[in-house]
């Protein structure tokens, strides 16, 4: 595999805190002063949502398993996979965006001199030159599946990827984080998310969990409060879930270049459960996430440079 191009992603499921973790990792791209190729989960969605919303309907009316965007049905896992491959071989690729919101469609349209609306994507485009590293967050960073299509066979996106990374909370958390997400923040109320949930169930369990046992690193968040029944919250102003202080994080590391003991050092109050297994107050997540993958980054785009320069 390429060193002279490497792709970091973040992965988890909705609600589970990836946006939390990718804005600490492109901390790290800024301190670093590396140009990144950002790109988003959603953008490989393969239906907009006027779309995914008529194919969820149909699934139903068929008496088959909801459609969700877990699921290899609704996502172009191809499209991916040509993009981690061509970017490990040339940093070329293309990408798009998928618009979740009316200022997202305007800053678009903007940039791109169109009239696409929220809940539609934009086109296919060709990803920036001259990039340092390729940054994926989103649902399917490290998915392997198969394809069950007219033209079968394995999509394998993990195994271009330098630096994995999984975000799994106690999935108590993780619902209700994205309750209050797309009751915020997007335009669904909160039983519809509910709804949501319990179909992506089967989805979930096919297709987003054994991604964590590809990974490099999974942060796994866990309360310390009472939070057994994430559905009490069945209102508008549902909380987003247990405050930093209320939970503790649970890193298991599988990578040669984090050293356990000197992260462990460093973090007050922090041990270690196991060897490649460390535990912290949830206020110090974003320092644990930091030391934790700013020597990954670094050895990558050391090994990068090195290879550029023979």
């Amino acid at each position: 595999m390429s060193v002279q191009h490497p792709i970091v992603t973040v992965t988890g499921s909705s609600g589970a805190g990836t946006s939390f973790v990718k804005r600490a990792v492109e901390k790290i791209f800024e301190r670093e002063n590396l140009n990144v190729a950002i790109v988003e989960g959603d953008s490989y969605h393969k239906y907009s949502r006027t779309e995914m919303k008529a194919k969820v309907a149909a699934s139903k009316e068929n008496g088959g398993a909801a459609l969700t965007h877990f699921s290899e049905y609704a996502n172009e896992f191809d499209q991916l996979q040509a993009l981690f491959k061509e970017y490990k071989e040339k940093a070329t690729g293309k990408q798009r965006y998928y618009i979740h919101s009316d200022e997202e469609a305007d800053e678009h349209n903007a940039r791109l001199g169109t009239n696409f609306t929220s809940g539609e994507f934009t086109p296919w485009e060709p990803i920036p030159e001259g990039t340092d590293v390729l940054f994926y967050e989103g649902l399917h960073g490290m998915v392997k599946r198969m394809d069950h299509g007219p033209a079968e066979g394995m999509h394998n996106v993990a195994q271009y990827v330098d630096l994995g990374i999984g975000v799994a909370p106690s999935i108590n958390i993780e619902w209700m984080q994205k309750i209050y997400r797309d009751t915020s923040e997007r335009p669904y109320s909160v039983q519809q998310v509910r709804d949501t949930i319990l179909e992506r169930m089967p989805d979930y369990i096919e297709t987003i969990v054994p991604q964590f046992h590809r990974t490099h690193i999974n942060f796994h968040r866990v309360p310390l409060i009472d939070t057994s029944d994430p559905f009490s919250t069945m209102s508008e102003d549902a909380p987003m879930g247990p405050a930093p202080e209320d939970s503790l994080i649970i890193c298991h590391v599988r990578h040669q270049d984090v050293d356990m003991e000197a992260v462990k050092a460093k973090i007050p109050g922090a041990f270690l459960q196991r060897p490649d297994t460390l535990v912290c107050g949830g206020e110090h997540m974003v320092e644990v996430m930091d030391l934790m993958m700013t020597p990954i980054i670094q050895a990558l785009i050391t090994k990068k440079r090195t290879a550029m320069a023979e």
